[in-house]
């Protein structure tokens, strides 16, 4: 959703048709339109709109193909369907709606009826997408969890697969924990982790970026388009935001607040490794942080990640 009002995408190749459409939806949505089907598979992709109005009859690339080339990528098969088309058979409606769509309306259009089964269709779309957004977030601290940093993964590792560029993942842990769970209460443990989690976020500020709660006192991040000396500088400032919050950590070994350990890395997605990976080498990273004496960020490449030779930084 762009801004305020939803988008429509329209794909038809033919321009009255777009005019007519662009018209009825004007004041209530954003409107996008394309004249071929690869034109609207890209605009889909790129723009991910809240909903596409879609012709059949159009050459090179008809309507069924987009919608199944739309439904088959993991970056549009969530984005409703609606074909608008001149083609009233059954078996024509039939294939379309097998095919995914939500809706299925036949030229000539009737503009009150249209209006509103689109206001309706995009009023669902809304929900779903706030019931998606309510299941993606972590209760306690109001982040990411772990199921949206998963998904966030797979998407950003094909698109870095796609575009060549770097991706770093950063694993993130704070120190001692138990220690201050043990001494303070798991309510106090509760508002530390939301604290932290909080000025974390402030420093994960890129639209490409995400910062997620991966597990009790276990924090990770990705960042997108990122290589290693602009992982190595998020981590250092994630490490001394949270040191800055000087929240008093009396038993921790390491400190008299409260601090993390950060084991990142990053690579460029290839045709042999992948995701997961990754973030094992982050992990990995990660533990010879805590391994070096914790209150630190720790980095090695993917092809390193056993070799005694891995830089160390320590922030203490």
């Amino acid at each position: 959703m762009h801004g305020l009002r939803p988008t429509l995408l329209i794909i038809d190749d033919t321009p009255i048709n777009i005019r007519v459409l662009s018209e009825l939806f004007a004041d209530e949505c954003e409107i996008l339109f394309a004249t071929s089907g690869e034109d609207g598979l890209r605009l889909a992709a790129s723009d991910r709109p809240d909903l596409i109005l879609l012709d059949i009859m159009m050459p090179r690339m008809d309507g069924y193909e987009v919608c199944r080339r739309l439904k088959s990528d993991p970056q549009t098969r969530d984005i409703p369907v609606v074909f608008v088309t001149a083609l009233g058979e059954e078996k024509d409606e039939t294939q379309g709606l097998e095919l995914g769509a939500i809706d299925y309306i036949i030229k000539p259009i009737n503009p009150p009826i249209v209006k509103a089964r689109i206001r309706n269709h995009l009023e669902l779309k809304r929900h779903r997408d706030l019931l998606s957004a309510m299941a993606t977030i972590d209760g306690l601290t109001g982040i990411a969890n772990r199921r949206r940093f998963d998904e966030m993964l797979r998407q950003e590792w094909h698109r870095a697969q796609r575009s060549g560029t770097p991706l770093s993942v950063l694993m993130i842990d704070i120190d001692h924990f138990k220690l201050y769970n043990d001494r303070y209460g798991h309510l106090a443990g509760d508002d530390c982790l939301k604290a932290v989690a909080c000025c974390m976020l402030g420093v994960i500020r890129r639209p490409g970026d995400l910062l997620a709660r991966y597990g009790g006192e276990e924090f990770a991040c990705i960042l997108s388009e990122t290589d290693v000396q602009g992982a190595r500088k998020v981590a250092e400032h994630l490490h001394q935001a949270v040191a800055a919050l000087e929240i008093p950590h009396a038993d921790s070994p390491v400190s008299p607040i409260i601090t993390v350990s950060i084991g990142f890395c990053t690579t460029w997605p290839n045709g042999i490794r992948n995701s997961q990976e990754l973030v094992d080498c982050a992990d990995r990273n990660l533990y010879r942080a805590k391994h070096e004496g914790r209150n630190r960020v720790y980095f090695c490449g993917p092809d390193d990640c056993d070799l005694s030779c891995c830089i160390l930084e320590t922030n203490e």
